[in-house]
């Protein structure tokens, strides 16, 4: 490569470049750590690899049981309050899995919250089962919203052929739509087993042995080379689902007429009978669990500084991702090898939390002004949580007519001038929407949290799981409210741009 080729390079791509390698920091971190004298897999080792892999599976098939039907009523079936069903069947994005795990662990079992009120003595929600179902029931949501895209995007004409040929209703729906919708029901499949794998809360609290407790085992127990193996081994699955992921490519048909599904009033009393133990599950039980605490321990324990505390950290975490995701975005939209490395920055959020807080803790144990500091957790933080900042950025950006830019630079502006004068005002609303979702996500994130925080540093999330420890249970209705109150207007934010896709396609002018 010649100095001129590189002189010819856009601006963005030197500033990409050090962010992409960034990314990537936390994998050779864990090599290095993992070089040292442990052992590579052992009988316990293919114990929690069963169990991971169990509740992955176990999981994607229950999210496409659930979700996939779902999604097929939201989209087509014409009930009243529409609109409330999809807001609804989706708020279980608005509680972490952590929380739904919680309190299902103690309202059911023995001397649970559903016995001592109601007298009526229920199984214990623990171990493989009881964490598969808080899984399913906080995950499904992902194949429910990825196939609903995609039978958005569809023309009813096949359908509405197959009916006239004298196929069923059902049997129409099965040959006809769902073939074509494979592809969304694959990526919502393949984003429920990346957020299985992720996820450390409930495997610990239904007290399970998969790789993310047992990394957090190994490193409270000063095993950091034992919890670095470990961690490697859990990023071999997360790689392979995230090469499944990018084979996964939608294929979009002209939009046309939507298929129109009117049920009678039985079908719509089976529906809604069918729906409503889902609800109660996923949001009206923990939601009244913590209701129950709140009444019964008020506000016994909790200082508001956790809140402050965690919004602290959550806002420097969102201004650092969106100004370091400015440069990746651009150097995305200017050539392949920007589109290379904002690839890079997605592998951070294919790291589990539990993952990159075992390679910062090394981190900072190697540079001891950043051991145990609010600067080492926010870049844990924005390494997590950078592509969607990133993502934000790019589709505002993509979005903008080039020929301003253009009518700018005939005008005299330079390069530099053209980009602040003009690009970046246009794309504050990108930039906007993606620090809000990069803060929601940082309030949440429990493991790297719970390993990074400087000592004394008490978040939501965090003392959400002190007293989980503690078996306080009650002192964990004000964070838990208040982390689903955060999760829920990230939920909005999301919900909105769906709205506002759906639209697009509803209302595109037909040919």
């Amino acid at each position: 490569m010649t100095l001129g080729s590189l002189l010819r390079w856009p601006v963005s791509y030197p500033l990409a470049l050090i962010v992409a390698l960034m990314a990537l920091v936390p994998v050779g971190v864990l090599f290095g750590l993992a070089s040292d004298d442990v052992q590579l897999f052992d009988a316990h080792n293919l114990k929690v690899l069963t169990n991971t892999l169990l509740l992955m599976v176990f999981t994607v098939l229950g999210a496409i049981l659930i979700g996939v039907p779902l999604a097929l009523l939201t989209a087509y079936a014409q009930m009243p309050g529409r609109r409330l069903w999809l807001i609804l069947l989706a708020a279980p994005l608005a509680i972490p899995s952590y929380i739904g795990a919680f309190t299902l662990y103690a309202a059911f079992g023995r001397g649970g919250e559903i016995e001592n009120l109601l007298g009526l003595p229920v199984p214990a929600m623990d171990g493989l089962m009881g964490a598969t179902i808080v899984m399913i029931l906080y995950s499904y949501p992902f194949v429910m919203l990825t196939t609903r895209a995609s039978l958005l995007s569809l023309d009813a004409s096949l359908v509405n052929a197959a009916r006239t040929l004298g196929m069923s209703l059902g049997a129409s729906l099965w040959r006809v739509v769902l073939p074509r919708v494979v592809t969304g029901i694959a990526a919502g499949g393949l984003l429920v087993a990346l957020y299985t794998l992720s996820d450390f809360g409930t495997p610990a609290i239904m007290r399970l042995d998969t790789f993310t407790r047992v990394i957090f085992v190994e490193y409270n127990a000063f095993g950091l080379s034992q919890a670095a193996m470990l961690s490697l081994q859990l990023l071999v699955i997360v790689g392979l689902v995230l090469f499944l992921e990018s084979r996964v490519r939608g294929s979009r048909e002209r939009p046309g007429r939507h298929l129109t599904l009117w049920p009678g009033r039985g079908q719509q009393f089976a529906i809604v009978l069918s729906v409503v133990p889902i609800l109660v599950l996923a949001i009206a039980l923990p939601l009244a669990v913590f209701g129950i605490w709140l009444v019964r321990e008020g506000s016994e324990g909790f200082e508001f500084s956790y809140a402050w505390n965690s919004a602290h950290a959550s806002f420097l975490a969102a201004i650092f991702a969106v100004i370091l995701a400015i440069p990746v975005a651009h150097a995305a939209i200017a050539g392949r090898a920007g589109r290379l490395m904002e690839r890079m920055t997605y592998f951070g959020f294919g790291v589990p939390g539990i993952v990159m807080g075992t390679a910062l803790v090394y981190v900072g144990l190697q540079l001891p002004f950043l051991y145990q500091t609010l600067g080492l957790l926010v870049l844990a933080y924005v390494l997590r949580f950078l592509p969607l900042a990133v993502g934000s950025v790019r589709s505002t950006a993509e979005g903008l007519d080039p020929s301003l830019v253009k009518a700018a630079r005939v005008l005299g502006a330079s390069p530099r001038e053209a980009f602040q004068r003009v690009t970046l005002p246009l794309t504050v609303r990108g930039m906007v929407a993606g620090a809000a979702l990069v803060f929601l996500e940082a309030m949440r994130e429990l493991p790297a949290t719970l390993m990074l925080g400087p000592t004394g540093f008490e978040t939501l999330a965090t003392y959400l799981w002190r007293v989980y420890e503690a078996g306080y249970f009650g002192r964990a209705a004000i964070p838990g409210l208040l982390l689903v109150l955060m999760s829920a207007l990230g939920l909005a934010l999301m919900l909105s741009g769906e709205r506002r896709a759906e639209i697009d396609v509803t209302e595109t002018p037909q040919s």
